[in-house]
């Protein structure tokens, strides 16, 4: 049975007089995906690790974001909790079911829940697929142990970035996502780039219209590269 997203566009190939796209041709389209030429590469997200790390600290800051950093996994729930602390917040958290946040889960300090967030969470702690130093973005994806709603329904959200899935600059994230998912693209792939934000109001800045009011970011220093 074709998928939702088949489905849809096989019904827009349909109104456009075109037939069914045949595996053949499916396969060619990605092949040209997969060899597509990069484009005109910013010199600023050029650097090793370590400079990527900086400027994507300095571009998170500059628009709202608090960036710490911490040496491993289970560093993680002392950051997290020193972050709360500081600003007067429960310790009572919607925590992803990824096994690398295990230590913040089972940490006595926290009252913890795991999976997709519930209307009544303020607090959402998640996985990044990545981090794009060119702007300061986290690159998420949705799946199993990355539940999408922890991206938006909490007030405050708090997520976890391997070290080693910094990359320079966005045409890096998305040839890194179709590397790490070769049979088809996540069904969500969402950039968050500082707190959710809007201007429309009379022209005033409103933090947290579309989303989070506050966004910290771990950068853990994870052993090796993915």
């Amino acid at each position: 049975m074709p998928s939702s997203r088949t489905a849809i566009l096989e019904s827009i190939r349909r109104s456009h007089g075109r037939g069914e796209l045949s595996a053949e041709r499916q396969q060619a389209l990605r092949d040209r995906l997969h060899s597509h030429p990069a484009a005109t590469i910013p010199a600023r997200s050029d650097g090793d690790r370590e400079a990527r790390i900086a400027l994507f600290t300095t571009m998170a800051t500059s628009v709202d974001a608090t960036v710490s950093r911490v040496a491993g996994w289970n560093a993680l729930p002392q950051d997290i909790g020193d972050w709360l602390k500081a600003r007067n917040l429960p310790t009572t958290l919607a925590v992803a079911p990824d096994a690398r946040l295990d230590p913040v889960a089972q940490h006595p300090l926290y009252t913890v829940h795991r999976g997709p967030a519930l209307p009544e969470d303020l607090i959402g702690v998640s996985v990044a697929e990545g981090g794009v130093a060119e702007t300061g973005s986290l690159l998420m994806v949705s799946g199993p142990e990355t539940p999408t709603s922890l991206n938006f329904l909490p007030d405050i959200h708090i997520v976890a970035l391997p070290a080693s899935l910094m990359v320079g600059p966005f045409e890096e994230a998305w040839a890194r996502i179709r590397s790490r998912f070769p049979e088809g693209m996540p069904r969500t792939v969402n950039l968050i780039t500082g707190p959710s934000r809007t201007g429309d109001i009379e022209q005033t800045l409103l933090l947290g219209a579309h989303g989070p009011r506050q966004l910290h970011i771990v950068i853990v220093d994870d052993a090796t590269p993915a």
